[in-house]
């Protein structure tokens, strides 16, 4: 199985859009509500090829998108902090002239996406938090996250962004395929990702993540359909993590994977898509 093959029997784009200046590379398909995907940190849009074609085919106008200073998207020199992340995917729905979407955010991607919620809740039609990052400051995991990626950029040899995408799965080499290693390895090694990959990696910093957080308080605004999406096998949150999460969103709904680790939407991807799809289906009843 290829990405390629993922992504057989739609027709899809793969562009540049002028978000507020920067460069971001999408892959852009079908037509009907707008649904935005959002990968984790040091990812890239690739993240959800399991997901695109049976949301397309579900009647949805799908967005994959690289963040700011992640995959083939531009690389600006300062700290990628949460409110700057934010401002990107807000240039990149008036870019494509998008009041409200559906968002379906990953690791980081939720942790943006919930965020943006937050502030703009008009923006959101839907919240999907998948695996979402940014309600702890771990030390531990923070320095897992910023040793494993920084091995894998600024060191040539590709199994050591093997091993960094084995650290995402809960069966790393059932799920990650040699050319989504090769795909990971030939971003990391662009010489504006290695020269600001401080930038990139600095909410594992323990000062400036405090200051990012998703409280109790900032998760309790959001009023819009949120669905929580956790593995039971994360290697980046416990399970504890998931639940604080949903009890403090009001009408949120939890779905947990078993034998699975940090990409749910990845390793889960028939069970993920139904869920997703049903999920979304229901938000947009709700609105009419």
């Amino acid at each position: 199985m290829t990405i390629w093959t993922d992504l057989t029997g739609i027709d899809h784009a793969m562009t540049t859009v002028d978000a507020g200046g920067m460069a971001t590379r999408a892959l852009i398909a079908g037509n009907g509500a707008d649904v935005i995907f959002l990968h984790g940190t040091s990812g890239h849009l690739e993240a959800f090829s399991r997901n695109l074609v049976p949301h397309v085919r579900a009647g949805f106008r799908c967005h994959a998108i690289d963040m700011l200073g992640h995959g083939y998207t531009a690389k600006p020199d300062y700290t990628y902090e949460i409110p700057r992340y934010v401002e990107h995917l807000a240039a990149y729905l008036d870019a494509q002239q998008i009041e409200s979407a559906h968002l379906v955010g990953e690791s980081l991607g939720g942790w943006v996406a919930g965020w943006l919620a937050s502030e703009q809740p008009q923006r959101a039609r839907s919240l999907q938090l998948v695996a979402a990052g940014g309600t702890k400051a771990n030390p531990a995991v923070m320095e897992r996250i910023k040793s494993s990626t920084t091995r894998a950029v600024m060191d040539d040899d590709i199994d050591f962004t093997r091993e960094r995408l084995y650290l995402l799965m809960h069966d790393g080499p059932k799920d990650v395929s040699e050319e989504l290693v090769a795909i990971r390895h030939a971003i990391y090694h662009q010489p504006e990702f290695q020269k600001n990959l401080h930038n990139l990696l600095c909410l594992q910093e323990m000062e400036i993540r405090q200051r990012n957080l998703m409280t109790a308080e900032r998760l309790g605004r959001l009023t819009m359909p949120t669905l929580v999406v956790w593995g039971r096998d994360n290697p980046f949150g416990d399970v504890p993590e998931a639940l604080a999460m949903h009890e403090a969103i009001g009408g949120s709904r939890l779905v947990m994977y078993d034998a699975c680790g940090h990409w749910p939407q990845h390793e889960h991807a028939d069970e993920f898509n139904v869920e997703s799809i049903a999920f979304i289906r229901d938000a947009e009843r709700a609105r009419r």
